[in-house]
């Protein structure tokens, strides 16, 4: 009697007793049994407090023979998408191409994804999920990063405004190419329900976007008009604004990623040295400031004060950094050990308040400290006032928003000549003038930074670009 599992020597063996040359032996294994699947692989694991409708797609797709589950693939679809890969050559706080060290909008992504995968799972939400929310979470950011996405969001006012996140929806449910209706409209990736639900950092519109403590509505949004369509289908059920918790643990690995990396990068590439905001005044009355006024809008400066305190007297904060590989392993582990005292903190709380259940969905909320909260606002406040508030990188970053502008200017003057050409498709079938400013922003916001100054330069400027090769 064969063993569980293994296919009986008969079945499909086709053999003869002689072994004649060419025939198959009785032995040969059948490769995919009567469900399509490997005798060897096992079946998709489904994490609990995931129901059918949160896997749901868009566009009901066939079932697949496949041991993957449908995060799995939600997640694969990001990782492979050409989305993701550009980020690979877009800004996170400096340029890609500026030194061998930085991080790129895709490195940041990669790590965002992580620490949300490891926070996410010791708290009972499905690791690929959060992970697919991470990997997307920056798909939508322009050329330039957030001094981009204001460039865009001024020239894009007659179509209802730009903004990263709701870009991402757009990418995701709309512009990257995978599955399409029979009418020929786009399901973008097709992702599944919790999937999209899990990327929508600000699940509003930019009309109901919250008032903020000064009383002003927030400029963050998640969807725009024409994708509505979309944003109603996976937050059926939901109420009002409410993050997924997959969302928010990849909102807090967000944070807590860029505001210890940003500090890295910035240390490492010698704009400042920690040691500066401690002995001199000045720095950290400007550090302190900067955290309140970017980050903790009406925060007290004697708790952020506190905050930096506690901070700089861990034993493992690096006050000054030489460049050599003992020092660098000093601030590795300084940004490693400040990840885990962030995640550890809002963990402990988080299950403290919800108990030891798996936490998914719409079932809990992530809570972190108040304490955490400025700790982790104080990393993003000394890169902010070190490096984004640098008074020598603002003509930069005034060039940058003047190349965008017109670069949009020029491509909405001249049709779809220069549009790529699913783009180009997409200002054709535009319905208004509105429809294909979206188009034009929609491609422009597609680009890197090396291709935006390139086409900038050969089409606005009409210069001719050599790229060099070695």
């Amino acid at each position: 009697m064969a063993e569980a599992g293994t296919p009986s020597s008969s079945a499909g063996a086709g053999t003869t007793s002689g072994g004649a040359p060419g025939a198959r032996r009785a032995s040969q294994p059948v490769l995919f049994g009567p469900e399509g699947r490997p005798p060897y692989a096992g079946r998709p694991a489904l994490t609990p407090g995931y129901s059918a409708w949160d896997r749901q797609r868009w566009l009901a797709e066939p079932p697949k023979n496949s041991y993957r589950s449908d995060f799995e693939r939600d997640r694969a679809r990001v990782l492979h998408s050409a989305a993701l890969r550009r980020l690979g050559a877009k800004t996170q706080v400096v340029a890609p191409d500026v030194d061998d060290f930085s991080r790129t909008r895709l490195t940041h992504s990669l790590e965002v994804a992580q620490v949300g995968r490891e926070l996410g799972r010791s708290l009972g939400c499905d690791p690929d999920l959060v992970d697919t929310a991470c990997l997307s979470h920056d798909l939508g950011h322009p050329p330039f990063g957030h001094n981009g996405e204001k460039a865009l969001d001024a020239v894009a006012a007659e179509c209802g405004g730009f903004e990263g996140n709701a870009q991402t929806l757009r990418l995701l449910a709309r512009l990257e190419q995978k599955k399409t209706f029979d009418d020929g409209s786009s399901a973008g990736l097709n992702l599944t329900r919790a999937a999209l639900d899990a990327a929508c950092k600000y699940p509003w519109t930019r009309e109901d976007a919250p008032l903020k403590p000064n009383g002003k509505r927030s400029k963050k949004f998640g969807v725009y008009a024409d994708d509505l369509p979309v944003f109603r289908w996976f937050r059926e059920g939901v109420p009002g604004m409410r993050k997924s918790m997959e969302a928010q643990v990849m909102d807090l690995a967000d944070d807590i990623s860029y505001s210890v990396h940003d500090v890295e990068d910035g240390v490492v590439n010698t704009a400042f040295q920690l040691r500066w905001v401690t002995e001199h005044a000045e720095h950290r009355r400007r550090v302190v400031e900067t955290t309140r006024d970017w980050y903790l809008p009406g925060g007290d400066l004697a708790e952020i004060e506190a905050a930096l305190a506690r901070l700089e007297s861990l034993d493992v904060w690096v006050a000054e950094m030489d460049g050599t590989r003992r020092a660098l392993a000093a601030m590795k582990d300084m940004t490693s050990q400040l990840i885990g005292r962030f995640c550890a903190a809002a963990f402990e709380a988080t299950r403290e308040v919800f108990g030891n259940e798996p936490l998914t969905r719409h079932g809990a909320d992530v809570v972190v400290p108040a304490e955490t909260e400025h700790e982790i606002a104080v990393m993003k406040g000394i890169a902010a006032a070190f490096v984004m508030t640098a008074e020598q990188r603002q003509p930069l970053y005034a060039r940058q928003r003047e190349l965008l502008a017109e670069l949009v200017d020029l491509l909405q003057s001249t049709g779809d000549r220069y549009l790529d050409p699913m783009f180009a498709a997409d200002w054709r079938e535009a319905d208004d003038d509105a429809a294909r400013a979206r188009v034009v922003i929609d491609q422009v916001a597609s680009l890197t930074d090396s291709t935006a100054i390139e086409w900038h330069r050969t089409l606005v400027r009409g210069e001719t670009f050599h790229r060099e090769w070695v």
